[in-house]
């Protein structure tokens, strides 16, 4: 057997066990059937679909998507006992290919009588590439029916080719609700917390506090316990809660999913004129470490891309944000980060820019090769005047008001509108002016 693999034998009594008073109350309270599985019914309920598939038996490789603490673990052990198969689960940091080629060749010598074998592998995500390369194979042949669990988005960490080869379930954050349900069901099926007294709010702030974990929500009720002293009853206040947290736990990973959906949170917010939601995804980025430059830059990108000429100084306030947060750094950064969210939340919006940039791209990609007017053409040489760059051009200063109309696009585009400002904040100046001087734009108009 690969020695960073445990083989579970449902059977055997051999392997050793520690007292119950030593094993952590999540793992004590893990079910024994899915009745009593809180959380996930559309994987695990009467009619979820894990449940549906376990009971027709035609069970299928899967990837379990989801937070910690929802019941990933769990629900690949109750899999197992539901099948008649032999179980492998391996540590995705220290297991290698050779590892699995072992395992590969016990479940090829257990499909030869008939038993299928399933490879739990949490953490997927930390397996390398050549690791998950080395279970296709067995995957598609059914040699292996494998379960992977990942906290982060399998579309960024699992290889295509075995992705494709797996089913991709996702679990919901737990429910205030659900974590209750698992709380409660533990103060009266554990020996060890049945004496617990909580105070009105102290139940609360435990749920509360643990991000939606039921891991790290029955670890803090552990310590708790702990600090309490021992007597009977065990009486928990709030204050007892926070003690044993010490910490919040904040799900955010600043190379994961979470990071993305904050930030994306935070922009969209902003572009939304919500300076509210903005702030709040800004002190949960801080909060959780996240680079303060990253964000600035971040707001110079909206400045221009969202805000634009509606209000044009909000570049560069951005701009000015990004230099003194550099200067300045973490925790007086937040500050000003804070004001320029607030300010670039509140101020009107434009894309006309960014769309402009956008469909003249796309014509430059359509048309690459579109030859420039020749009165606009450069003419640094006697020849290139000679035949005619930059003849019949006009001078616009040298006109009333400082315009002259003439053709500036490409003969084939001279009727392209790129630009098209909005009547929001100061653009509505700009419209206003172009829609004077320019008869294209005029009778686009009428």
């Amino acid at each position: 057997m690969a020695k960073n693999s445990t083989k579970l034998d449902k059977n055997s009594s051999s392997l050793f066990k520690p007292p119950k008073s030593m094993v952590p109350l999540a793992e004590r309270m893990r079910p024994n059937g899915f009745d009593g599985f809180i959380g996930q019914n559309h994987l695990v309920g009467t009619e979820g679909t894990i449940r549906k598939m376990i009971q027709s038996g035609n069970i299928r490789s899967m990837i379990l998507w989801g937070p910690p603490g929802t019941g990933k673990t769990t629900l690949a052990r109750l899999i197992t006992t539901k099948l008649d198969a032999e179980f492998f689960q391996v540590n995705a940091i220290s297991s290698g290919v050779k590892e699995l080629r072992e395992i590969i060749e016990s479940a090829e010598n257990s499909m030869r009588i008939g038993k299928r074998t399933i490879l739990f592998i949490d953490e997927i995500h930390r397996f390398n590439k050549a690791q998950q390369a080395a279970l296709l194979k067995s995957v598609e042949d059914g040699t292996l029916i494998l379960i992977g669990a990942t906290t982060e988005n399998p579309s960024f960490e699992v290889i295509s080719p075995l992705l494709s080869r797996c089913q991709v379930y996702v679990l919901d954050p737990l429910t205030d609700s659900e974590l209750e349900a698992i709380l409660n069901r533990s103060l009266v099926e554990d020996e060890f917390v049945k004496n617990v007294e909580f105070t009105p709010d102290a139940k609360e702030e435990l749920i509360r506090l643990c991000g939606s974990d039921a891991r790290v929500m029955l670890n803090a009720l552990e310590v708790a316990i702990a600090l309490s002293g021992g007597k009977i009853p065990i009486k928990i206040d709030r204050a007892k809660i926070r003690e044993a947290y010490q910490v919040h736990h904040y799900k955010y990973d600043q190379s994961g999913e979470e990071h993305y959906n904050t930030i994306s949170a935070f922009i969209k917010s902003v572009r939304g004129s919500d300076p509210d939601a903005a702030v709040y995804y800004l002190a949960r980025m801080l909060e959780a470490g996240e680079d303060p430059k990253f964000i600035a830059r971040r707001l110079i990108i909206l400045a221009s891309e969202d805000i634009g000429n509606a209000e044009p100084y909000a570049l560069t306030l951005a701009t000015a944000c990004f230099t003194a947060v550099t200067y300045i750094g973490m925790p007086e950064a937040r500050i000003i980060l804070a004001q320029a969210t607030t300010y670039l939340a509140s101020c009107p919006k434009s894309n006309a820019s960014y769309a402009a940039i956008g469909k003249a791209l796309a014509d430059v990609h359509e048309r690459p090769y579109v030859p420039i007017p020749v009165h606009l053409r450069n003419a640094p040489t006697k020849l290139m005047k000679d035949i005619g760059y930059g003849k019949d051009y006009k001078y616009s200063h040298n006109f009333e008001d400082h315009f002259v109309e003439q053709n500036y696009l490409p003969d084939e585009l001279k009727d392209k509108i790129y630009y098209e400002p909005t009547d929001i904040g100061r653009e509505t100046n700009l419209k206003k002016y172009l829609q004077k001087i320019w008869k294209k734009r005029q009778e686009r108009d009428k």
